[in-house]
């Protein structure tokens, strides 16, 4: 399904458009990496209705990708280690939240850990995606910390206690997402941007 769609889209590109190989073989990347996009929150979100945590679902993944865009991480190397991830993530935490209570007192020692977590490692890039301008590599920090100090802040202050899981667990799971250690796990490379100056003796 997924190759008859990506050449079906390929063609009507190329007869309706004048690209050179170059720019074909990167529309294709986009394409493929937009089917599987759709592809997985089709299914993310058939399961969320299925268990009746739709709206829980869609929360903690707003909230969760507030934290994801400035601090970045990794990606799954194949399709379906990124559908099974996800799936873990988008369907697990927003039912523990929904049913785990944590005590304030608990919050606010996670929640200064996972602070320091983000200071330290954000932002996380990826071999495809190095973040090579220091500024920027300091900005996504310092905005990361910031945007991680307002979760755990207001993570306390919240009286709804799925809201305040949200913020919290999505702190939890994106200090996985940079880790060092994690990436070291699935063997994909970590600070790529270091790479890519002693490559360019920069």
């Amino acid at each position: 399904m997924k190759k008859m769609i990506i050449n079906y889209a390929m063609n009507l590109i190329e007869k309706n458009g004048n690209y050179d190989e170059e720019k074909l073989s990167i529309i294709k990347y986009g394409l493929e990496g937009l089917y599987l996009t759709i592809t997985k929150l089709i299914i993310i979100f058939l399961l969320a209705y299925l268990l009746n945590i739709f709206k829980e679902m869609i929360i903690f993944l707003l909230i969760y990708n507030i934290i994801r865009a400035t601090s970045f991480g990794l990606h799954a190397t194949k399709s379906w280690i990124c559908l099974i991830t996800s799936t873990l993530i988008f369907i697990g935490f927003p039912i523990i939240c929904k049913y785990v209570y944590l005590t304030k007192y608990f919050k606010v020692a996670l929640g200064l850990i996972l602070i320091l977590f983000i200071y330290k490692n954000s932002p996380a890039d990826t071999h495809k995606r190095p973040i090579i301008n220091k500024n920027r590599r300091l900005f996504f920090k310092y905005i990361s910390t910031f945007i991680a100090i307002i979760f755990v802040y207001s993570s306390i202050l919240i009286n709804d206690n799925f809201i305040s899981n949200c913020l919290i667990f999505s702190l939890f799971v994106q200090s996985f997402m940079i880790a060092p250690s994690v990436y070291k796990l699935f063997n994909l490379p970590y600070n790529n941007y270091l790479t890519y100056l002693v490559n360019n003796d920069i």
